[in-house]
Protein backbone atom coordinates (compact mmCIF):
# COMPACT_ATOMS: atom_id res chain seq x y z
CA UNK A 1 0.00 0.00 0.00
CA UNK A 2 1.60 3.87 -0.74
CA UNK A 3 2.08 5.43 2.13
CA UNK A 4 1.66 9.54 1.95
CA UNK A 5 4.57 11.73 1.94
CA UNK A 6 5.49 13.84 4.99
CA UNK A 7 6.37 17.62 4.26
CA UNK A 8 10.04 17.11 4.85
CA UNK A 9 10.11 14.26 2.27
CA UNK A 10 7.81 16.43 -0.39
CA UNK A 11 10.77 19.12 0.14
CA UNK A 12 13.05 16.72 -0.89
CA UNK A 13 11.57 15.71 -3.96
CA UNK A 14 11.52 19.81 -4.73
CA UNK A 15 14.28 20.31 -7.67
CA UNK A 16 16.81 22.94 -5.99
CA UNK A 17 17.18 26.00 -8.56
CA UNK A 18 20.51 28.53 -7.45
CA UNK A 19 19.65 31.76 -9.71
CA UNK A 20 22.79 34.13 -10.30
CA UNK A 21 23.39 37.39 -11.53
CA UNK A 22 24.38 40.79 -10.35
CA UNK A 23 21.63 42.45 -11.77
CA UNK A 24 18.29 42.45 -8.94
CA UNK A 25 15.49 43.05 -11.76
CA UNK A 26 16.60 39.85 -13.96
CA UNK A 27 17.09 37.36 -10.67
CA UNK A 28 13.37 38.32 -9.75
CA UNK A 29 12.20 38.13 -13.23
CA UNK A 30 13.78 34.68 -13.68
CA UNK A 31 12.32 33.76 -10.11
CA UNK A 32 8.83 34.86 -11.26
CA UNK A 33 8.81 32.99 -13.92
CA UNK A 34 9.66 29.86 -12.50
CA UNK A 35 7.68 29.98 -9.38
CA UNK A 36 4.70 30.09 -11.80
CA UNK A 37 6.09 27.52 -13.60
CA UNK A 38 6.73 24.85 -11.15
CA UNK A 39 7.05 23.91 -7.75
CA UNK A 40 10.57 24.84 -7.10
CA UNK A 41 12.86 25.82 -4.30
CA UNK A 42 14.80 28.88 -5.68
CA UNK A 43 17.47 30.70 -4.24
CA UNK A 44 19.37 33.67 -5.60
CA UNK A 45 23.11 34.70 -5.63
CA UNK A 46 24.66 38.62 -6.21
CA UNK A 47 27.73 36.75 -7.99
CA UNK A 48 29.59 33.78 -8.20
CA UNK A 49 31.44 34.19 -5.07
CA UNK A 50 28.72 34.14 -3.50
CA UNK A 51 27.18 31.30 -5.04
CA UNK A 52 30.42 28.88 -4.64
CA UNK A 53 29.38 29.51 -0.92
CA UNK A 54 26.05 28.58 -1.18
CA UNK A 55 26.66 25.53 -3.28
CA UNK A 56 29.31 24.39 -0.14
CA UNK A 57 26.56 24.17 2.29
CA UNK A 58 23.51 22.89 -0.97
CA UNK A 59 23.14 20.65 -3.50
CA UNK A 60 21.73 22.33 -6.29
CA UNK A 61 20.09 20.35 -9.22
CA UNK A 62 20.36 23.78 -11.78
CA UNK A 63 22.10 26.96 -11.60
CA UNK A 64 21.05 29.61 -14.17
CA UNK A 65 24.41 31.93 -13.96
CA UNK A 66 25.56 35.79 -16.02
CA UNK A 67 28.53 35.36 -17.36
CA UNK A 68 29.34 38.96 -16.97
CA UNK A 69 29.60 39.84 -13.44
CA UNK A 70 32.04 41.44 -10.99
CA UNK A 71 34.41 39.78 -9.06
CA UNK A 72 33.75 35.75 -10.00
CA UNK A 73 32.24 35.59 -13.57
CA UNK A 74 30.22 33.06 -14.61
CA UNK A 75 32.89 31.28 -16.07
CA UNK A 76 35.06 30.98 -13.33
CA UNK A 77 32.24 29.43 -11.77
CA UNK A 78 31.68 26.89 -13.93
CA UNK A 79 34.75 25.46 -13.55
CA UNK A 80 34.39 26.05 -9.73
CA UNK A 81 31.11 23.95 -9.73
CA UNK A 82 32.37 21.62 -11.99
CA UNK A 83 34.99 20.30 -9.31
CA UNK A 84 32.49 20.77 -6.21
CA UNK A 85 29.22 19.26 -7.78
CA UNK A 86 30.06 17.99 -11.24
CA UNK A 87 26.38 16.45 -11.18
CA UNK A 88 24.76 19.90 -11.14
CA UNK A 89 23.42 21.18 -14.87
CA UNK A 90 24.19 24.41 -15.28
CA UNK A 91 22.37 27.41 -17.63
CA UNK A 92 24.56 30.15 -18.75
CA UNK A 93 23.40 33.89 -19.66
CA UNK A 94 25.46 35.48 -21.94
CA UNK A 95 24.90 38.45 -24.71
CA UNK A 96 27.52 37.38 -27.10
CA UNK A 97 26.90 33.23 -28.28
CA UNK A 98 28.05 33.49 -31.82
CA UNK A 99 31.56 35.17 -30.65
CA UNK A 100 31.76 33.99 -27.42
CA UNK A 101 34.97 30.69 -27.18
CA UNK A 102 32.88 29.39 -24.02
CA UNK A 103 30.21 28.43 -25.66
CA UNK A 104 32.05 25.37 -26.76
CA UNK A 105 33.14 24.87 -23.78
CA UNK A 106 29.71 25.30 -21.85
CA UNK A 107 28.70 22.26 -24.62
CA UNK A 108 31.41 20.13 -23.88
CA UNK A 109 30.25 20.38 -19.96
CA UNK A 110 26.73 19.42 -20.65
CA UNK A 111 26.03 23.31 -20.22
CA UNK A 112 22.96 25.32 -22.21
CA UNK A 113 23.20 28.76 -22.88
CA UNK A 114 21.01 31.60 -23.14
CA UNK A 115 21.49 34.60 -25.31
CA UNK A 116 20.53 38.28 -23.99
CA UNK A 117 17.72 39.58 -24.41
CA UNK A 118 16.10 35.91 -23.59
CA UNK A 119 12.72 35.27 -24.06
CA UNK A 120 11.24 33.72 -21.46
CA UNK A 121 9.69 30.89 -23.08
CA UNK A 122 13.05 29.96 -24.20
CA UNK A 123 14.51 30.13 -20.36
CA UNK A 124 11.29 27.45 -19.09
CA UNK A 125 11.89 25.02 -21.97
CA UNK A 126 15.68 25.05 -21.49
CA UNK A 127 14.88 24.71 -17.55
CA UNK A 128 12.46 21.99 -18.06
CA UNK A 129 14.85 20.18 -20.48
CA UNK A 130 17.76 20.52 -18.02
CA UNK A 131 16.02 18.84 -15.20
CA UNK A 132 14.61 15.97 -17.04
CA UNK A 133 17.57 15.28 -18.73
CA UNK A 134 19.40 15.00 -15.14
CA UNK A 135 16.66 12.85 -13.57
CA UNK A 136 16.99 10.49 -16.64
CA UNK A 137 20.60 10.36 -16.46
CA UNK A 138 20.43 9.70 -12.63
CA UNK A 139 18.01 6.84 -13.52
CA UNK A 140 19.57 4.75 -16.11
CA UNK A 141 22.76 5.80 -14.65
CA UNK A 142 26.30 6.31 -16.08
CA UNK A 143 27.46 4.56 -19.30
CA UNK A 144 29.96 1.88 -19.77
CA UNK A 145 33.35 3.21 -21.36
CA UNK A 146 32.83 4.95 -24.74
CA UNK A 147 28.75 5.13 -24.32
CA UNK A 148 28.52 7.98 -22.24
CA UNK A 149 27.78 10.24 -25.25
CA UNK A 150 25.77 7.60 -26.66
CA UNK A 151 23.60 7.58 -23.09
CA UNK A 152 23.71 11.42 -22.97
CA UNK A 153 22.27 11.85 -26.65
CA UNK A 154 19.40 9.36 -25.74
CA UNK A 155 18.64 11.21 -22.20
CA UNK A 156 18.32 14.10 -24.13
CA UNK A 157 16.54 12.64 -26.84
CA UNK A 158 13.97 11.21 -24.15
CA UNK A 159 13.54 14.24 -22.22
CA UNK A 160 12.66 16.22 -25.86
CA UNK A 161 9.85 13.83 -26.81
CA UNK A 162 8.71 13.74 -23.09
CA UNK A 163 8.02 17.38 -23.22
CA UNK A 164 6.62 17.85 -26.94
CA UNK A 165 4.07 14.87 -25.54
CA UNK A 166 3.39 16.43 -22.31
CA UNK A 167 2.79 20.35 -24.29
CA UNK A 168 0.01 18.89 -26.21
CA UNK A 169 -1.26 16.39 -23.47
CA UNK A 170 -3.92 18.15 -21.95
CA UNK A 171 -3.60 21.93 -23.86
CA UNK A 172 -6.59 23.98 -23.63
CA UNK A 173 -7.70 26.61 -26.03
CA UNK A 174 -9.38 27.38 -29.64
CA UNK A 175 -6.55 26.11 -33.20
CA UNK A 176 -5.07 29.53 -32.62
CA UNK A 177 -3.76 28.57 -29.04
CA UNK A 178 -2.76 25.65 -30.69
CA UNK A 179 -0.68 26.53 -33.54
CA UNK A 180 0.85 29.15 -31.19
CA UNK A 181 1.93 26.41 -28.98
CA UNK A 182 3.22 24.48 -32.10
CA UNK A 183 5.47 27.91 -33.39
CA UNK A 184 6.70 28.30 -29.93
CA UNK A 185 7.68 24.77 -29.34
CA UNK A 186 9.14 24.66 -32.64
CA UNK A 187 11.74 27.36 -32.20
CA UNK A 188 12.77 26.38 -28.68
CA UNK A 189 12.90 22.71 -29.61
CA UNK A 190 15.63 23.32 -32.36
CA UNK A 191 17.22 26.90 -31.96
CA UNK A 192 15.42 28.05 -34.41
CA UNK A 193 15.64 32.28 -35.51
CA UNK A 194 12.63 32.36 -37.96
CA UNK A 195 9.35 30.01 -37.89
CA UNK A 196 5.83 30.11 -39.98
CA UNK A 197 2.89 27.84 -39.74
CA UNK A 198 1.06 28.12 -42.80
CA UNK A 199 -2.74 26.63 -43.93
CA UNK A 200 -2.78 24.81 -46.61
CA UNK A 201 -5.77 25.34 -49.12
CA UNK A 202 -5.66 22.20 -51.57
CA UNK A 203 -8.06 23.69 -54.15
CA UNK A 204 -6.88 26.91 -54.00
CA UNK A 205 -3.16 26.04 -53.93
CA UNK A 206 -2.10 28.50 -51.76
CA UNK A 207 -0.24 28.61 -48.29
CA UNK A 208 -1.70 31.43 -45.94
CA UNK A 209 0.28 32.58 -43.19
CA UNK A 210 -1.48 31.55 -40.06
CA UNK A 211 1.79 32.22 -37.32
CA UNK A 212 5.43 34.22 -37.98
CA UNK A 213 8.08 34.56 -35.94
CA UNK A 214 11.14 36.42 -37.70
CA UNK A 215 13.61 39.31 -36.48
CA UNK A 216 12.69 40.79 -39.46
CA UNK A 217 8.33 39.88 -40.23
CA UNK A 218 7.98 41.93 -43.00
CA UNK A 219 10.83 40.74 -44.99
CA UNK A 220 9.88 37.20 -43.75
CA UNK A 221 6.83 37.47 -44.85
CA UNK A 222 6.96 39.24 -48.31
CA UNK A 223 10.46 37.91 -49.40
CA UNK A 224 11.08 34.58 -47.88
CA UNK A 225 7.96 32.61 -47.46
CA UNK A 226 6.80 33.38 -51.38
CA UNK A 227 10.74 31.73 -52.53
CA UNK A 228 10.00 28.80 -50.74
CA UNK A 229 6.55 27.80 -51.76
CA UNK A 230 8.02 25.31 -53.84
CA UNK A 231 9.30 23.35 -51.00
CA UNK A 232 5.78 24.02 -49.16
CA UNK A 233 4.41 22.21 -52.44
CA UNK A 234 7.09 19.34 -52.25
CA UNK A 235 6.33 18.45 -48.47
CA UNK A 236 2.33 19.16 -49.14
CA UNK A 237 2.18 16.02 -52.50
CA UNK A 238 4.81 13.93 -50.67
CA UNK A 239 3.26 14.34 -47.20
CA UNK A 240 6.97 14.43 -45.87
CA UNK A 241 9.20 16.16 -44.19
CA UNK A 242 11.95 17.97 -45.58
CA UNK A 243 15.19 19.20 -44.67
CA UNK A 244 17.26 21.65 -46.84
CA UNK A 245 20.87 22.93 -46.32
CA UNK A 246 22.36 26.23 -47.75
CA UNK A 247 24.65 23.95 -49.61
CA UNK A 248 22.06 22.93 -51.41
CA UNK A 249 20.23 26.52 -51.51
CA UNK A 250 22.22 29.25 -51.14
CA UNK A 251 19.40 31.66 -49.97
CA UNK A 252 18.68 29.24 -46.91
CA UNK A 253 20.98 29.89 -43.90
CA UNK A 254 22.09 27.48 -42.38
CA UNK A 255 19.43 25.24 -42.79
CA UNK A 256 15.71 24.78 -42.60
CA UNK A 257 13.41 22.68 -41.97
CA UNK A 258 9.54 21.77 -43.34
CA UNK A 259 7.03 19.31 -41.94
CA UNK A 260 3.71 18.71 -42.91
CA UNK A 261 0.77 18.96 -40.48
CA UNK A 262 -1.87 16.47 -41.57
CA UNK A 263 -5.59 14.84 -40.93
CA UNK A 264 -6.73 11.77 -41.68
CA UNK A 265 -3.75 11.59 -44.10
CA UNK A 266 -4.45 15.12 -45.86
CA UNK A 267 -2.47 17.95 -45.18
CA UNK A 268 -3.80 21.22 -43.97
CA UNK A 269 -0.41 23.01 -43.06
CA UNK A 270 2.97 23.65 -43.03
CA UNK A 271 5.48 24.23 -40.56
CA UNK A 272 8.68 25.57 -41.82
CA UNK A 273 11.48 26.37 -39.27
CA UNK A 274 15.22 28.21 -40.08
CA UNK A 275 18.03 27.28 -37.74
CA UNK A 276 20.21 30.63 -36.60
CA UNK A 277 22.60 31.47 -38.68
CA UNK A 278 25.57 31.25 -36.17
CA UNK A 279 24.64 27.99 -35.48
CA UNK A 280 25.45 24.80 -37.17
CA UNK A 281 22.84 23.05 -39.93
CA UNK A 282 20.12 20.80 -38.55
CA UNK A 283 20.75 17.39 -37.92
CA UNK A 284 18.88 14.55 -38.26
CA UNK A 285 18.04 14.54 -34.91
CA UNK A 286 16.46 18.14 -35.60
CA UNK A 287 14.21 16.49 -38.04
CA UNK A 288 13.36 13.88 -35.81
CA UNK A 289 12.12 16.74 -33.43
CA UNK A 290 10.36 18.83 -35.71
CA UNK A 291 8.44 15.66 -37.25
CA UNK A 292 7.58 14.37 -33.87
CA UNK A 293 5.91 18.23 -32.77
CA UNK A 294 3.92 18.06 -36.16
CA UNK A 295 2.51 14.49 -35.77
CA UNK A 296 1.65 15.66 -31.92
CA UNK A 297 -0.23 18.25 -32.74
CA UNK A 298 -2.02 16.78 -36.10
CA UNK A 299 -3.41 14.23 -33.72
CA UNK A 300 -4.45 16.98 -30.90
CA UNK A 301 -6.41 19.19 -33.48
CA UNK A 302 -7.60 15.78 -35.38
CA UNK A 303 -9.17 14.65 -31.68
CA UNK A 304 -10.32 18.09 -31.33
CA UNK A 305 -12.39 18.38 -34.43
CA UNK A 306 -14.08 14.99 -33.64
CA UNK A 307 -14.58 15.85 -30.42
CA UNK A 308 -16.13 19.14 -31.20
CA UNK A 309 -17.99 17.48 -34.20
CA UNK A 310 -19.09 14.62 -31.72
CA UNK A 311 -20.01 16.96 -28.95
CA UNK A 312 -22.34 19.27 -31.14
CA UNK A 313 -23.88 16.44 -32.65
CA UNK A 314 -24.88 15.44 -28.88
CA UNK A 315 -25.62 18.78 -27.79
CA UNK A 316 -27.88 19.48 -30.87
CA UNK A 317 -30.16 16.49 -29.87
CA UNK A 318 -30.64 17.46 -26.42
CA UNK A 319 -31.57 21.34 -28.03
CA UNK A 320 -34.32 19.38 -30.10
CA UNK A 321 -35.59 18.73 -26.99
CA UNK A 322 -35.70 21.84 -25.21
CA UNK A 323 -37.61 22.55 -28.71
CA UNK A 324 -40.15 19.93 -27.63
CA UNK A 325 -40.72 21.38 -24.76
CA UNK A 326 -40.47 24.55 -25.81
CA UNK A 327 -43.95 23.80 -28.07
CA UNK A 328 -45.89 22.62 -24.51
CA UNK A 329 -44.16 25.79 -22.54
CA UNK A 330 -42.96 28.43 -24.53
CA UNK A 331 -41.45 30.11 -21.28
CA UNK A 332 -38.56 26.87 -20.84
CA UNK A 333 -36.71 26.95 -24.19
CA UNK A 334 -35.98 31.41 -23.85
CA UNK A 335 -35.59 30.93 -19.75
CA UNK A 336 -32.46 28.21 -20.19
CA UNK A 337 -31.18 30.12 -22.93
CA UNK A 338 -31.14 33.84 -20.77
CA UNK A 339 -29.86 31.64 -17.95
CA UNK A 340 -26.75 30.19 -20.06
CA UNK A 341 -25.99 33.79 -21.39
CA UNK A 342 -26.04 35.01 -17.73
CA UNK A 343 -24.14 31.81 -16.15
CA UNK A 344 -21.82 33.00 -18.47
CA UNK A 345 -21.24 36.01 -17.48
CA UNK A 346 -21.37 35.53 -14.12
CA UNK A 347 -18.49 32.55 -14.07
CA UNK A 348 -16.23 35.33 -16.03
CA UNK A 349 -17.03 37.67 -13.36
CA UNK A 350 -15.74 35.40 -10.73
CA UNK A 351 -13.12 34.54 -12.87
CA UNK A 352 -13.72 31.06 -13.87
CA UNK A 353 -11.38 29.21 -16.44
CA UNK A 354 -12.36 28.60 -19.45
CA UNK A 355 -13.21 24.91 -19.45
CA UNK A 356 -15.14 25.84 -16.10
CA UNK A 357 -17.33 28.90 -18.24
CA UNK A 358 -17.89 26.26 -21.39
CA UNK A 359 -18.97 23.53 -19.06
CA UNK A 360 -21.26 25.86 -17.48
CA UNK A 361 -22.79 27.17 -20.33
CA UNK A 362 -23.72 23.90 -21.58
CA UNK A 363 -25.16 22.73 -18.35
CA UNK A 364 -27.21 26.27 -18.04
CA UNK A 365 -28.77 25.77 -21.27
CA UNK A 366 -29.84 21.78 -20.75
CA UNK A 367 -30.74 22.43 -17.33
CA UNK A 368 -34.54 22.04 -17.55
CA UNK A 369 -34.18 19.25 -19.77
CA UNK A 370 -35.68 16.98 -17.52
CA UNK A 371 -39.43 19.20 -17.51
CA UNK A 372 -40.18 17.12 -20.63
CA UNK A 373 -41.39 14.43 -18.53
CA UNK A 374 -43.51 16.50 -16.10
CA UNK A 375 -47.39 16.48 -17.54
CA UNK A 376 -48.91 19.60 -19.28
CA UNK A 377 -51.30 19.68 -16.71
CA UNK A 378 -48.58 20.58 -13.98
CA UNK A 379 -46.07 22.24 -15.96
CA UNK A 380 -48.57 24.61 -17.54
CA UNK A 381 -50.56 25.20 -14.14
CA UNK A 382 -51.89 28.59 -13.59
CA UNK A 383 -52.30 28.38 -9.86
CA UNK A 384 -50.10 27.16 -6.93
CA UNK A 385 -49.35 23.40 -6.76
CA UNK A 386 -49.97 20.93 -4.14
CA UNK A 387 -47.34 18.53 -2.80
CA UNK A 388 -47.41 16.02 -5.08
CA UNK A 389 -47.35 18.34 -8.32
CA UNK A 390 -44.27 20.57 -6.29
CA UNK A 391 -42.28 16.64 -6.05
CA UNK A 392 -43.27 15.82 -9.36
CA UNK A 393 -41.22 19.31 -10.46
CA UNK A 394 -38.78 18.68 -7.86
CA UNK A 395 -38.07 15.56 -10.08
CA UNK A 396 -36.86 16.93 -13.07
CA UNK A 397 -33.41 17.59 -11.94
CA UNK A 398 -32.85 13.91 -11.79
CA UNK A 399 -34.30 13.08 -14.88
CA UNK A 400 -32.47 15.51 -16.87
CA UNK A 401 -29.38 13.50 -15.28
CA UNK A 402 -30.81 10.27 -16.27
CA UNK A 403 -31.21 11.84 -19.75
CA UNK A 404 -27.96 12.90 -19.84
CA UNK A 405 -26.25 10.20 -18.02
CA UNK A 406 -25.28 7.56 -21.04
CA UNK A 407 -23.56 10.83 -22.68
CA UNK A 408 -19.78 10.53 -21.44
CA UNK A 409 -19.01 13.91 -22.84
CA UNK A 410 -21.53 15.20 -20.54
CA UNK A 411 -20.30 14.07 -17.60
CA UNK A 412 -19.74 17.67 -15.62
CA UNK A 413 -22.32 19.18 -17.11
CA UNK A 414 -25.12 16.68 -16.01
CA UNK A 415 -23.73 16.80 -12.53
CA UNK A 416 -23.81 20.83 -12.65
CA UNK A 417 -27.80 20.22 -13.60
CA UNK A 418 -28.56 17.69 -10.67
CA UNK A 419 -27.53 20.03 -8.20
CA UNK A 420 -28.60 23.61 -9.53
CA UNK A 421 -31.82 23.41 -7.02
CA UNK A 422 -29.70 22.72 -3.75
CA UNK A 423 -29.30 25.66 -1.54
CA UNK A 424 -26.69 27.13 0.63
CA UNK A 425 -28.45 25.61 4.07
CA UNK A 426 -29.12 22.57 3.02
CA UNK A 427 -32.61 22.91 2.39
CA UNK A 428 -32.95 22.26 -1.66
CA UNK A 429 -33.21 19.16 -3.79
CA UNK A 430 -32.94 16.49 -4.38
CA UNK A 431 -30.31 15.45 -2.10
CA UNK A 432 -30.34 18.17 0.37
CA UNK A 433 -26.57 18.87 -0.39
CA UNK A 434 -25.56 22.73 1.84
CA UNK A 435 -22.71 24.79 2.02
CA UNK A 436 -19.29 23.76 -0.37
CA UNK A 437 -20.75 19.89 -0.88
CA UNK A 438 -22.87 21.86 -3.88
CA UNK A 439 -20.68 21.74 -6.95
CA UNK A 440 -18.86 25.12 -7.20
CA UNK A 441 -21.03 25.74 -10.92
CA UNK A 442 -24.55 24.76 -9.80
CA UNK A 443 -23.88 27.30 -6.96
CA UNK A 444 -23.36 29.77 -9.76
CA UNK A 445 -26.05 28.31 -12.11
CA UNK A 446 -28.63 28.41 -8.81
CA UNK A 447 -28.54 32.28 -8.49
CA UNK A 448 -29.04 33.00 -12.63
CA UNK A 449 -31.43 30.65 -12.66
CA UNK A 450 -33.54 31.96 -9.59
CA UNK A 451 -32.49 35.91 -11.11
CA UNK A 452 -34.11 34.95 -14.34
CA UNK A 453 -37.15 33.35 -12.63
CA UNK A 454 -38.25 36.49 -10.91
CA UNK A 455 -37.34 38.77 -13.75
CA UNK A 456 -39.66 36.48 -15.79
CA UNK A 457 -43.81 36.34 -16.24
CA UNK A 458 -45.02 32.74 -15.39
CA UNK A 459 -48.40 31.64 -15.37
CA UNK A 460 -48.96 31.84 -11.35
CA UNK A 461 -47.57 35.46 -11.35
CA UNK A 462 -46.02 38.46 -12.90
CA UNK A 463 -42.53 39.09 -13.16
CA UNK A 464 -40.54 41.50 -10.60
CA UNK A 465 -38.49 44.86 -11.30
CA UNK A 466 -34.95 44.49 -11.89
CA UNK A 467 -34.14 45.97 -8.72
CA UNK A 468 -36.49 43.86 -6.72
CA UNK A 469 -35.09 41.01 -7.75
CA UNK A 470 -31.54 42.14 -7.10
CA UNK A 471 -32.56 42.52 -2.98
CA UNK A 472 -33.89 39.22 -3.37
CA UNK A 473 -30.62 38.01 -4.39
CA UNK A 474 -28.51 39.88 -1.55
CA UNK A 475 -31.65 38.85 0.87
CA UNK A 476 -30.88 35.20 0.21
CA UNK A 477 -26.98 35.20 0.71
CA UNK A 478 -25.89 32.46 2.80
CA UNK A 479 -29.29 31.03 2.67
CA UNK A 480 -30.60 30.51 -0.99
CA UNK A 481 -27.58 31.24 -2.36
CA UNK A 482 -23.36 30.91 -1.65
CA UNK A 483 -22.53 34.20 -0.53
CA UNK A 484 -19.43 34.77 -2.38
CA UNK A 485 -21.17 33.63 -5.46
CA UNK A 486 -23.79 36.69 -4.66
CA UNK A 487 -20.83 39.35 -4.46
CA UNK A 488 -19.46 38.01 -8.28
CA UNK A 489 -23.40 38.42 -9.15
CA UNK A 490 -23.46 41.78 -7.30
CA UNK A 491 -20.91 43.34 -9.56
CA UNK A 492 -22.95 42.86 -12.74
CA UNK A 493 -25.79 44.08 -11.13
CA UNK A 494 -24.33 47.01 -8.37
Amino acid sequence: MLQPLNIEEMVLLKKKILIVDDYPPTRHLIRDALSQAGDYELSEAENGTEAVGQCRWNTFDLVISDVMMPGMGGMELLNRLREMSPDTSVIMITAHPAVDLTVSAMKKGAVDFLKKPFNIDSLLYKVKMCLDEKELSEEVGPGPGGAETKLTDKTKDLSVQGFIYDSFENIEGDNEHVFRKIVDLAMNIVDGEECALLLFDEEAGTFDPKILESPDREAYERKTLPALRPVFRQVAEEKRALMIHSTERHEIAPSLICAPLMIRDNVFGILCVRRKGHLEPFAAKDLHYVVSLTRRASLNLENQVLYESVYNNVLDTFKSLLTSIQVRDHYTEEHCSRVAVLSVRLAQAMHCTTKEVESLKIAAMLHDVGKIAIPDKILLKPGSLTFEEFTFIKAHTEVGYKILQPIYLLDQERNVLLHHHERWDGKGYPEGLAGTDIPYLSRILTVADSFDAMTNNRPYRSAMDISAAVEEVKRNSDLQFDASVVAGFLQLFP
